[in-house]
C-alpha cells in the first residue's frame, strides 16, 4: 500500500484550518478579467496578493460588504494623458478612483527628453495645471 493516507491527512487538516487574511471583500459580482460572466463571491487579500477568490472561508482584519458593486482586477489605461495631473497630484486619484493602476504613457508626446525649444513648448500649451518645465530628461521628469 502507498503512503497516502498522511497526505489525506494534512491535506483535510489544512481544510479545516480557517483563514486569516487582511482584507475580505465579500458579496460583490466578481469580474475576473477573463472575458466571462460576472460571478458572485468574495476575494480575500493577504497583504498585497489575492489570497483566495470564491466563497471565502475564514475572516479578514477589515471586511467590506461589497453587495451590488463590481470587483475587478485593476485597470490599464492604454492611453494615458495623465502627464500634467500627475504633477498637480502625484497620487493619481483621478485614475484611482476609477481602478486604474496602471498608466500607460507617451502617446503622441512625451515629458522628455525635451530641448529648451519643447520646454517652452510645454509651457506655452498648459491647460489648467500651470507647472515649471524644469527637466529634460524622462528619467527626471518621472523622479
Amino acid at each position: 500500500m502507498r503512503k497516502f493516507v498522511p497526505m489525506v491527512f494534512l491535506l483535510c487538516a489544512c481544510a479545516s484550518t480557517p483563514n486569516n487574511y487582511d482584507v475580505v471583500i465579500r458579496n460583490g459580482m466578481i469580474y475576473d478579467g477573463r472575458g466571462g460572466a460576472p460571478y458572485a463571491g468574495d476575494v480575500a487579500l493577504r497583504g498585497d496578493r489575492i489570497a483566495a477568490v470564491g466563497t471565502v472561508a475564514g475572516s479578514g482584519r477589515t471586511e467590506i460588504d461589497a453587495r451590488g458593486m463590481a470587483v475587478a482586477p485593476g485597470f490599464i489605461n492604454m492611453l494615458s494623458w495623465a502627464t500634467e495631473s500627475l504633477i498637480e497630484d502625484g497620487r493619481a486619484m483621478s485614475d484611482v478612483k476609477q481602478g486604474v493602476t496602471l498608466e500607460v504613457m507617451g502617446e503622441g508626446w512625451s515629458m522628455g527628453p525635451l530641448n529648451d525649444a519643447m520646454k517652452a513648448d510645454v509651457k506655452k500649451y498648459q491647460g489648467d495645471i500651470k507647472f515649471d518645465v524644469a527637466w529634460t530628461t524622462l528619467r527626471v521628469y518621472l523622479d
